[in-house]
């Protein structure tokens, strides 16, 4: 199985599909890209990259990048964009295409892990 890295923002509506996705899959790791209020308030096992989403991607995609370096064997990730701010989503981008993986979007339909 692959790894997954997911966006969580600070609306709850959104935790439900990256809730889901979770529990849907046997993930070899699970990386949440949130920010302080997500990192206390979701319950999952997954580790956390706290970033400050308000600030621009260059400033995130860094931080990302400290991140996940050395902490993924395989050479593609799924990935998950269905919350967070488009600054957040971008710098997730952004990040795994500098560290090399190939990406697969997923989400969740009727049930399953389905990529998109």
């Amino acid at each position: 199985m692959t790894s997954l890295v997911a966006c969580l923002g600070s609306g709850k509506g959104t935790w439900t599909e990256v809730k889901k996705l979770i529990a849907a899959e046997s993930w070899d790791k699970v990386f949440l890209v949130t920010n302080a209020f997500g990192k206390e308030r979701f319950e999952a096992e997954a580790d956390f990259i706290v970033v400050d989403d308000l600030q621009p991607p260059q400033a995130i995609t860094p931080v990302i990048i400290s991140q996940l370096k050395g902490k993924i064997a395989d050479t593609e990730v799924a990935v998950n964009l269905s919350s967070g701010s488009g600054n957040l989503h971008m710098a997730v981008l952004s990040a795994l295409i500098k560290l090399g993986f190939g990406i697969r979007l997923v989400g969740m339909s009727n049930e399953k892990v389905e990529e998109i």
